[in-house]
């Protein structure tokens, strides 16, 4: 592909052994400081306005609080798109064409195939999750039924915001326009890996101030507790998705994976699996918490057979958890090879570019 090779040979000194290589457009710190500017025009916005601001009585599922929000960020990605463009477009020593920023920020060519093969592999990730789902939970059923998942997307802003908003917009913000700000600072691929989710899990702490605001009787250590927890989770999925976007180049496949990821949820790490409380027993649609009245059996109040949790379905859902996991580290570099890659294989092993 001549036009990769163009776009690596501008960027990347590793491709130009017999000369030295030549100073990068930009500085590693200023590529750091625009991905910290980058999330701050991200989330502050949300703090400006009574429509976006969280308070004790709005929350942030509110669906005028996230429209607005979505609103909000998406103007906040455009105005990061065209900073990132303008950065590197107008930085002479790379000397980069239209087609060659596109092809950096993940937008072309679109890789559908590489998409697949990227979501393929984090599924394998979940195997567990989705027996569960689809043979535990019933789960089969919904998408028989029309499709219902897809249409609760469609249907309810929370389900809106979490599989197509969110991960579009944050694939945008971090990967897209943040990536090729480090590549063509010469940041080390590894450090590029590690820097910038670190800030996309960073971005996520403000989610602190909005829980205890809507919920003032966790103890505080508790909710803080909470967003340590939700830094660490993802900060490692932008590190995943960060080396799936360099490997593949293309931002529809982060998207992909972040959708998915989002509906999947952490998988169960202990625990026995069990099949949820059938629709006669629950009490609270919300909760899903069983009426205890209804959930014991006519024989000395033990539990119906429903709510059993099965051995067998434990032992198969960790079992798959176990499998899927070492399938995944022994894919994840050959399902993530592809002719798009942003950086080659050689550049994860190197101390430097």
């Amino acid at each position: 592909m001549p036009a990769l090779r163009s776009v690596l040979d501008k960027l990347n000194p590793w491709h130009q052994k017999d000369e030295p290589p030549p100073p990068p457009p930009i500085t590693i710190q200023t590529a750091s400081i625009l991905v910290v500017v980058y999330a701050l025009i991200y989330f502050l916005p949300f703090y400006l306005s009574r429509t976006t601001r969280p308070s004790p009585t709005l929350s942030r599922d509110a669906p005028s609080v996230i429209r607005a929000r979505i609103t909000s960020v998406s103007v906040s990605c455009v105005v990061c798109c065209v900073a990132t463009y303008l950065v590197l477009i107008r930085t002479s020593t790379t000397q980069l064409s239209p087609h060659d920023i596109l092809h950096l920020m993940g937008v072309w060519p679109v890789a559908v195939a590489d998409s697949f093969r990227v979501l393929f592999l984090t599924a394998l990730l979940f195997l567990g999750p989705l027996f569960s789902y689809f043979v535990v939970e019933g789960g089969w059923r919904d998408w028989a039924d029309g499709l219902q998942p897809l249409r609760e997307v469609w249907s309810e802003w929370t389900a809106w915001r979490n599989m197509v908003a969110g991960p579009i917009t944050e694939e945008i913000l971090y990967r897209s326009t943040s990536i090729p700000l480090m590549i063509a600072a010469q940041t080390p691929i590894t450090r590029t890996i590690y820097l910038v989710p670190f800030i996309f899990g960073l971005s996520h702490v403000h989610h602190f101030y909005e829980f205890r605001l809507t919920n003032p009787q966790v103890p505080v250590t508790v909710a803080l507790l909470r967003s340590v927890f939700q830094l660490g989770y993802t900060t490692l999925f932008g590190a995943y998705a960060t080396f799936a976007f360099v490997r593949t180049g293309s931002l529809l496949a982060v998207c992909a994976v972040h959708a998915f990821c989002n509906c999947m949820g952490l998988p169960q790490l202990w625990g026995r699996v069990q099949p949820p409380p059938p629709p006669s027993v629950i009490s609270d649609p919300i909760t899903r918490r069983p009426d205890p009245t209804k959930a014991r059996g006519a024989t000395g109040g033990a539990t119906t057979p429903a709510r059993k949790a099965s051995l067998l379905w434990t032992v198969s859902y960790y079992s798959l958890l176990i499998v899927g996991a070492v399938l995944w580290w022994r894919n994840l570099w050959v399902l993530t090879d592809t002719a798009n890659a942003l950086v080659p294989t050689s550049a994860f092993f190197s101390s430097s570019y």
